[in-house]
């Protein structure tokens, strides 16, 4: 997935109210970018962060610049916007890029499925059984290598997990994807101690046949595009 405008580095100021962040452009001129995340953003919100915005034209728009990437300044990048994965991953699901899905030929996003919810997408071909994804964007990572999730606690999250136990009891194919937003981890593992009821809903989650994949990032100024599957748990010491 091409970002549809070419992206600008900035240092971060500030980010505040959640969805807002104040910066400093290279020419020296401070500007408010949206930040398309509700979670803590843990690790990646420091004032003088290198970062990359999206600046766009569109009259209705209120703020001029979208807040895309926190650039770690060692040749690793790490995806903020939470809009980027559901788009990076039905590109990859329309090209059959995904080995674990490969296969299917109709991807419908955003289907309703359960009570007052919908899944990311939904999966079917002729001889398959329909298979439910929903999809998480990964951005922490406390320990050099390994990525967590939530960064915050998440209630819909639980609920989500709740619904996939419920659609893979009911015989049909449930799928949770966490989309690693980082360049520079190779597992991927629940922070429990974030919030362990997230945990717990994870677990009894993949007793009922919940499948979950762990999926890397291909990041750059020009474009979010998905890597090779990543190993779910702890590495070894």
């Amino acid at each position: 997935m091409r970002f549809q405008t070419e992206l600008v580095p900035a240092r971060l100021i500030r980010r505040y109210k959640r969805f807002l962040a104040d910066c400093t452009l290279e020419d020296g001129r401070e500007v408010v970018a949206h930040c398309a995340n509700p979670g803590s953003m843990l690790g990646l919100a420091a004032p003088g962060t290198k970062i990359w915005l999206e600046p766009n034209d569109d009259p209705k728009k209120k703020l001029k610049f979208g807040w895309r990437l926190v650039d770690h300044e060692n040749g690793h990048f790490t995806g903020v916007d939470t809009g980027i994965p559901n788009r990076a991953v039905k590109v990859a699901l329309q090209g059959g890029e995904i080995a674990a899905l490969a296969g299917y030929t109709t991807v419908r996003p955003e289907v309703k499925y359960a009570e007052n919810s919908r899944i990311d997408f939904l999966l079917s071909a002729p001889g398959l059984p329909d298979a439910y994804v929903e999809v998480k964007s990964v951005t922490l990572s406390r320990r050099p290598g390994l990525a967590e999730f939530p960064d915050s606690v998440t209630a819909r999250g639980a609920k989500h997990l709740g619904n996939l136990a419920d659609v893979a009891r009911a015989g049909h194919r449930a799928v949770l994807l966490y989309l690693v937003q980082r360049t520079d981890c190779s597992h991927v593992t629940m922070a429990d101690d974030i919030d362990p009821a997230y945990a717990a809903a994870h677990a009894d989650a993949t007793r009922a046949g919940v499948e979950t994949l762990c999926i890397g990032t291909h990041i750059t100024p020009e474009a979010v595009t998905l890597a090779a599957p990543l190993a779910l748990g702890r590495p070894a010491r």
